[in-house]
């Protein structure tokens, strides 16, 4: 298997995560974040497509997942809802968080292995975004652990910066 199969795989892999975390979500709020994610890996596969195939139309758009998430957020946390997570479900979140961090790692090795510059720079950009995920992913974890204050954290609330 070459590296854009690979890598396409991993990316379909994270999508059908997602979308299943999404179908068992408690929460509206919850399931419009993770479809979220499952749409920004569907877009990394697109991406990853063209660069196999060799698209002369090759562009990497960056996304506001960030700020779209954030806004879930703050909608599920004022209405202050009891949320009932079992273990097995932040299990699972925490599984995803891994995987986002190994994909991050995966691309990252990628970027020092790239043909091109088009290719480095598609590269950098792709463990970035599953960074962001890491992140967004870290915050769904803490925010089960305490809706009440999950806004005061000093690390979401500079989300923009990041």
């Amino acid at each position: 298997m070459n590296l854009f199969d690979h890598a396409m795989e991993q990316e379909k892999h994270a999508e059908n995560l997602y979308r299943d975390l999404a179908r068992k979500a408690p929460d509206p709020g919850f399931a419009s974040i993770l479809l979220m994610l499952a749409d920004q890996e569907v877009k990394h596969y697109d991406i990853l497509r063209k660069m196999k195939d060799q698209s002369a139309n090759l562009s990497y758009v960056e996304t506001d997942i960030l700020p779209d998430a954030k806004a879930a957020f703050e909608k599920m946390q004022s209405g202050l809802k009891k949320f009932d997570f079992s273990g097995t479900q932040l299990d699972l979140y925490q599984q995803a968080q891994q995987f986002e961090a190994q994909s991050r790692d995966f691309y990252t090795e990628r970027a020092g292995e790239a043909e091109t510059d088009l290719q480095k720079e598609i590269f950098v950009r792709l463990a970035e975004e599953e960074k962001r995920h890491y992140f967004l992913l870290d915050n769904i974890i803490e925010f089960l652990s305490g809706p009440e204050t999950w806004l005061e954290n000093a690390e979401f609330n500079h989300l923009d910066e990041y």
